[in-house]
């Protein structure tokens, strides 16, 4: 077995300086001196611990065993470790600083890869191949994301080739006294308004189209990165963990097993009952809209849907936004509907999560608003979505390490 030659002097001088395995193994006293003699350097003591490697590595088929530790009470350990801990609490720093967006992402993806993972362990324990249980898993996460599109676009296109095409007639009724739009255009002079400020600010305008477009491309770039990086989390969850665990003393390993297992469990289920709770509220308000007749009530339901994940403030978005289209029905719906939607919030918040979510999570509602309120001061409506599982694990930690040596102390 062969090394290069920096890797021979590293096993040499760690093997020799910690006086173990193969510490005795050298060449022939006649062939050191004449090294010596040859090379009056000193590059003949290199030559000895190469040769010491060489032998040491027939030996044990490897790189030898670790010498002894080094002393962590001597001034140069002290100094060195000290220093090091500044410049690694600088590096760190500066990473957070210039890396901050991307990190978010990074965290998000895991965020979502950890609430997959009870659907993915409940298919592996029923003896479904890991990897057939994660394609199966973002399956059905396609197939919810394909069906929201399927409602939306069409909407989408063609609520605005409707616009589109009543342009002209819009023009048309500026220009006419008799139409409303006219007598506005009449009184406000709305139509010489805009055409001033079009050819005042109209570069203004562009450069604020452009600036659109970039958002809409930086949106899209980053929810591709968490779709990405969600599949190989999810994928590699098991390993991530067991390469986290061994850094971890081997006296603590069994009990931060545990402490993680429980975290990933109740962000697991944290996810998994914000979503159920969605997709009730979903079917409900569908099933509200068709009956009264309000316009969209498939896009409505899943924008409902998708705006009560985000705690607290998610159901009076969607329920705004169902409500402000009921008035397009007449005026006793639109009430009929705002009814219906703080009831269905008062029976969300006092009877569904409590049973859905309420032995999984076990954070106080005290505590939720105030952690949702400093995730969203934080890192806006990705902070809100991640501070109730933040805080379920951070309560966790108190009750599990904090509190108990708080109180032998």
């Amino acid at each position: 077995m062969r090394y290069n030659s920096h890797k021979k002097a590293a096993g040499g001088d760690a093997v020799s300086s910690g006086g173990q395995a193969g510490a005795g193994v050298e060449r022939p006293p006649e062939q050191r001196a004449g090294a010596r003699d040859a090379d009056p350097a000193g590059s003949g003591a290199v030559r000895d611990a190469v040769y010491t490697a060489e032998q040491i590595a027939e030996e044990t088929g490897g790189l030898g065993r670790p010498g002894r530790p080094m002393n962590r009470r001597s001034p140069f350990f002290i100094g060195m470790t000290a220093t090091a801990g500044v410049a690694i609490t600088a590096g760190a720093v500066e990473l957070l600083l210039r890396a901050g967006s991307i990190l978010t992402l990074i965290g998000m993806a895991l965020f979502i890869a950890v609430g997959l993972e009870p659907i993915v362990s409940w298919l592996t324990q029923r003896r479904v191949p890991r990897w057939l249980a994660v394609v199966i898993t973002l399956l059905g996460v396609l197939a919810i994301v394909a069906a929201f599109l399927a409602l939306a676009i069409p909407r989408v296109t063609a609520e605005a080739a409707t616009l589109v095409h009543q342009l002209p007639h819009y023009a048309k009724e500026l220009q006419s006294h008799n139409s409303e739009l006219g007598k506005l255009n009449a009184k406000y002079h709305v139509e010489s308004k805009l055409s001033s400020l079009i050819s005042s600010h109209g570069t203004d305008l562009a450069g604020g189209l452009l600036s659109v477009g970039e958002v809409v491309i930086s949106a899209v770039s980053s929810l591709l990165l968490v779709a990405v990086l969600s599949v190989y989390f999810l994928g590699g969850l098991p390993r991530m963990k067991l390469f986290a665990y061994r850094l971890v003393p081997a006296s603590r390993r069994p009990r931060t097993i545990l402490l993680t297992d429980e975290i990933f469990s109740r962000v697991g289920g944290y996810v998994l009952g914000n979503a159920l709770t969605s997709i009730i509220i979903g079917v409900g308000t569908a099933v509200w809209m068709l009956a009264w007749g309000i316009p969209y009530p498939f896009l409505l339901a899943m924008f409902v849907a998708l705006a009560d994940l985000i705690p607290v403030i998610g159901s009076y978005i969607g329920g705004a936004a169902v409500v402000l289209t009921a008035l397009a029905v007449s005026l006793p719906v639109a009430i009929a509907t705002l009814v219906f939607m703080i009831v269905y919030k008062l029976a969300e918040d006092y009877f569904i999560v409590p049973r859905v979510m309420g032995r999984t999570v076990q954070v106080p509602p005290t505590v939720t608003l105030v952690a949702v309120l400093i995730g969203g001061a934080l890192l806006g409506i990705i902070g809100a979505l991640v501070a109730i599982p933040v805080a379920a694990a951070a309560r966790l930690l108190l009750q599990q390490i904090a509190f108990p040596r708080l109180d032998n102390g």
